[in-house]
């Protein structure tokens, strides 16, 4: 029985830190935008076709991450690179609190290795920025038409062939604020204008949030939670077979198995880190 004493007192010592993480993120209110499908936009950045490249490796990472939590994507649009890269691509994820957890990887992913399209064996540097945005419902985001331009065309397909005949591809123009979103692959230009509507309505909102965190994020120690796009947030370094999160300085030494789809103990270590800031506020 002592045996089993000690073995047990073991087990309940090896649980406690487990426990007090998955505690900590309930002692604070939750951010009720947290509980909201996700809008997810990954641009290709520094760096010609290696960036695109890169921007491809990070949709495969969000994709298997997303069918190991048996979450579904909805893709909304998305631009080919050369290469098989990707310029641009804008998914959504429509679950209830994938914002919240997919929030942290917002901002500037960098790549180091040897490209491709290097003969010589050099480790180049390239960029790919991701944006993690809230599902804007109506009531949160009112857009006047005044405020709204309207523009159709035919849709496009790589080498700028017309993939149909009808006008049916959208771009809409936000006037105040200049932004632009351009929709074109769905069937009908219906459908195109609602994608448009549902990205510009999340963008807006997006800048919103980034206003209210930028008077936060000038009390904080770190960047996590802060909303700064501009920010270069994690390192995945092919030679040294690595991933750095510059937020928390997490290492982890397995490049490979986060490009699998491995991303939540970078996620939970961000969460944390997040709530002890909150805490100390």
């Amino acid at each position: 029985m002592a045996e089993e004493a000690r073995a047990e007192l073991k087990r309940i010592e090896e649980a406690i830190p487990r426990l007090e993480t998955d505690l900590l993120p309930l002692i604070i209110p939750q951010d009720p935008l947290d509980d909201r499908p996700a809008i997810v936009e990954i641009r290709a950045g520094t760096g010609g076709d290696e960036a695109a490249l890169f921007a491809a490796d990070l949709l495969r990472m969000y994709t298997r991450y997303l069918d190991r939590r048996g979450w579904r994507m909805e893709l909304i649009s998305m631009s080919d690179g050369t290469l098989g890269g990707v310029k641009e691509v804008i998914f959504k994820i429509p679950l209830d609190g994938a914002f919240g957890t997919m929030r942290w990887e917002s901002g500037v992913h960098r790549v180091q290795r040897v490209p491709a399209t290097e003969n010589q064996g050099r480790i180049h540097t390239s960029a790919a920025t991701v944006a993690v945005l809230p599902e804007a419902e109506e009531v949160d985001v009112k857009i006047e038409d005044k405020d709204l331009r309207i523009d159709v065309f035919r849709s496009s397909g790589p080498g700028g062939q017309s993939v149909n005949t009808t006008d049916s591809a959208v771009r809409l123009t936000h006037l105040p604020t200049g932004l632009v979103v351009s929709q074109q692959d769905q069937k009908s230009q219906l459908q195109n204008k609602l994608k448009a509507m549902e990205v510009l309505r999340a963008r807006l909102l997006d800048m919103r949030l980034a206003e209210r965190e930028a008077a936060r994020s000038r009390m904080r120690k770190t960047q996590v939670g802060t909303g700064d796009r501009s920010a270069k947030i994690r390192t995945y370094n092919f030679p040294q077979n690595r991933v750095t999160d510059h937020r928390v300085g997490l290492t982890m030494h397995d490049l490979t198995r986060v490009l699998e789809g491995e991303i939540q103990p970078l996620i939970d270590a961000l969460r944390v880190a997040d709530v002890e800031e909150r805490l100390d506020e």
